[in-house]
């Protein structure tokens, strides 16, 4: 008996849960859970199955009846075993909270994923206290101004890898429009801030100079609009006056990576899909 996901988004139009059940079912499938979600403003369906095969040789079979079917709905689908992890790519830069503790959660098996690889814009040095054991180090600083030299030799390692999700984990560099692009609904980013508010450098010392009362941090996909990308997740902290702008970053850290860290398990579980600005998000 395996577990398998199935994720689908197409145009909506009648018949599509029931085209989907009728594959499972003839291939041998039990649902085990299903969510779905027809999108009003895009005009889009999105859908999350789980479902054990009992017979894995049908999996062949079941992935040509499937393809079968998206073509027909002019739309995508992916299915995958749920217990294989996907291969990730972590971008960091000095501060390694968010690093360190997507780093454990792939170690206790709370994410579901490889990492394949660090890259970081700062040398090994800056993190000479952590041990990242055989996950190799890619030091890849922009020398002389030269963004395009950087970002090929980022590429590189996306494609030599063979990542399947970059997380920016606190990663303080923008990504050209170019490279932005080729992440396409591949790349997290989390920013220290509670979006659309306070964007921008020092966001929490803009938000301790209007005197706020709550703080946040948003976890998006990475688009070629700076910190304008869909929201994965989202989540805030309770502050008062007496809190000094040091007491705010402090704070701040352990939203930045719980919210990421969900944004990552959402996208590794495949239950985030993009509907134009917005995402749809499955929860579990």
């Amino acid at each position: 008996m395996t577990r398998h996901m199935l994720t689908l988004s197409c145009p909506d139009r009648p018949g599509i849960v029931a085209g989907l059940s009728a594959a499972l079912f003839a291939h041998g499938g039990n649902i085990t859970e299903a969510d779905q979600f027809n999108d009003a403003d895009t005009v889009m369906f999105f859908a999350r199955i789980e479902f054990t095969l009992a017979d894995g040789d049908a999996e062949p079979a079941l992935r040509t009846a499937l393809d079968s079917l998206a073509q027909s709905l002019d739309g995508r689908f992916e299915l995958r075993r749920r217990d294989t992890p996907r291969r990730v790519l972590l971008l960091v830069s000095k501060f390694d909270h968010c690093l360190v503790d997507l780093l454990y959660r792939a170690r206790i098996g709370e994410l579901l994923m490889e990492p394949v690889g660090i890259v970081s814009n700062h040398p090994r040095e800056v993190h000479a206290s952590l041990d990242f054991g055989q996950i190799p180090y890619h030091y890849l600083p922009m020398v002389n101004g030269n963004k395009q030299a950087q970002e090929d030799a980022i590429r590189a390692v996306v494609a030599d890898s063979g990542a399947e999700l970059v997380v920016l984990a606190r990663y303080m560099q923008i990504l050209s429009d170019a490279l932005a692009a080729d992440l396409a609904g591949r790349c997290i980013n989390i920013h220290h801030s509670f979006l659309p508010g306070f964007k921008g450098a020092k966001p929490y010392h803009q938000a301790h100079a209007r005197g706020v009362k709550l703080i946040g941090a948003s976890a998006h996909y990475v688009t070629a609009d700076l910190d304008e990308g869909p929201i994965i997740a989202q989540d805030v902290e309770p502050i008062s006056h007496a809190d000094t702008p040091d007491d705010l970053v402090r704070k701040g850290r352990d939203i930045e990576r719980r919210v990421l860290a969900r944004a990552v398990s959402y996208h590794l579980e495949g239950r985030t899909f993009i509907s134009g600005t917005r995402t749809v998000v499955f929860p579990h």
